[in-house]
């Protein structure tokens, strides 16, 4: 015999534990000397130490006499089911009655034995419970273990659904680079051909050359600009912001949405802050929450409607007892909303049909769309809850059938220093 078989054989097999309650010594004991071989016993003379046992120690299987003085069988069993539902039991008794039989099988008594009883039935009573009791124990560790499968498949959909946005975003940054560097390419082929292999300009060749390189000039500092800016965003720790401006943001979320396909023939107007601000959040998290209400507005009805992004500076916290949840309205993440002013109001409308009032408390679930499977996942929504609600911000939601929906987003505000 190896060293590790002799470890492993010298491992005592857990055994179960019984719970025996009968108010006569005798039944207590004739239960305990039946079943000591094979299990750990705990006795009772009534229901409240019955109970104590219960509250202190992990029991199995509880053998309950129905009748006894101050608390019954069926009574010990419902209290003790309270604490622990996934405790079986055998319910034994001398007065059979059809009440008595009605009520353990309504609280989920595994076995009934008459006094008095044989012991190859007490032990057979107890064998089956103690089966069930590790069947169901089976059935909850799986069902928990597929719960926490589900809800990690969920977060790594939610991620991957959060990387691609964050994908488009960055695509947008080679996009509006792309614009500065082609003029930038086109300007040096003209100059070159401009002056081709002479040695020496003329007035009106070298007025020419500097005008375009003062435009090259100009594109060169507009890709350091938006390079510099993307970079902030992306090399931010958790708790640190980049001081770009509300309106830059709005800026690169149009430019996005100029070619995203969910725009179609739909309108898409974009009105900057009248007075402009910073937010205490990575910029490309801004930018995602926007492009995903953006999208979802777009996708609101398959008829051209209007989509409008808006923002407004607030100088005074808000007014919370404004906001009622009711069927066309509600307002998200109030516990966690850090209401302290400046604060910057972000607003996606539409003037499509509106949100019913029956699918309104759905929409921030993640899965759930009420659109075709080819239009998305169902998960644009929940994303910018957990944005949200990891900012310390607000979300409000208020819409109407036939007049439209607006969802405002409320994110805390920052001075813009340069």
């Amino acid at each position: 015999m190896t060293i590790d078989e002799t470890s492993e054989s010298s491992t005592p097999k857990k055994r179960g534990v019984i719970l025996v309650v009968d108010d006569e010594d005798g039944p207590r004991l004739s239960v305990k000397m039946a079943l000591k071989d094979n299990y750990d016993i705990h006795m009772a003379a009534d229901g409240p130490a019955a109970i104590e046992i219960v509250q202190k120690h992990k029991i199995d299987v509880a053998v309950l006499d129905i009748r006894m003085p101050g608390m019954s069988g069926v009574d010990v069993l419902e209290r003790i089911k309270f604490l622990d539902p996934t405790i079986e039991a055998v319910m034994v008794t001398a007065f059979e009655t059809t009440d008595t039989i009605r009520q353990s099988l309504k609280l989920r008594a595994c076995d009934y034995l008459n006094k008095p009883w044989e012991i190859s039935a007490m032990r057979s009573a107890v064998s089956s419970a103690m089966q069930r009791r590790t069947l169901d124990t089976e059935i909850l560790n799986n069902n928990e273990k597929l719960q926490q499968l589900f809800t990690e498949l969920q977060n790594e959909k939610v991620e991957g659904q959060m990387a691609q946005a964050r994908g488009d975003i960055y695509a947008s940054i080679i996009h509006d680079i792309n614009g500065p560097l082609t003029v930038i390419s086109g300007f040096l082929q003209l100059i070159n051909h401009r002056i081709g292999p002479a040695e020496t300009l003329d007035a009106e060749g070298l007025a020419f050359t500097k005008d375009r390189l003062r435009t090259m000039t100009r594109q060169v500092t507009n890709c350091i600009e938006i390079s510099r800016r993307y970079l902030s965003f992306l090399r931010k720790q958790p708790g640190e912001y980049a001081s770009v401006g509300v309106n830059q943001m709005l800026t690169d979320l149009e430019h996005l949405m100029r070619v995203h396909p969910s725009q179609q023939n739909n309108e898409f107007d974009v009105q900057p802050l009248a007075q402009d601000i910073a937010v205490k959040l990575n910029g490309t998290d801004v930018i995602q929450m926007l492009l995903n209400l953006a999208v979802n507005a777009f996708q609101a009805s398959p008829h051209p409607h209007r989509v409008q992004v808006s923002g407004e500076s607030l100088s005074a916290p808000l007014d919370l007892s404004v906001f009622k949840d009711a069927p066309g309205e509600r307002l998200l993440n109030v516990e966690n909303f850090q209401n302290t002013a400046p604060l910057v109001r972000l607003t996606v409308s539409d003037n499509g049909p509106g949100i019913p009032p029956e699918v309104l408390p759905k929409i921030f679930q993640a899965y759930f769309t009420t659109k075709d499977v080819r239009m998305g996942t169902g998960l644009g929504l929940n994303i910018v809850q957990r944005l949200v609600k990891e900012s310390g911000g607000a979300l409000h939601v208020k819409t109407a059938p036939g007049e439209g929906t607006a969802f405002s987003v409320y994110l805390p505000g920052a001075p813009i220093t340069t």
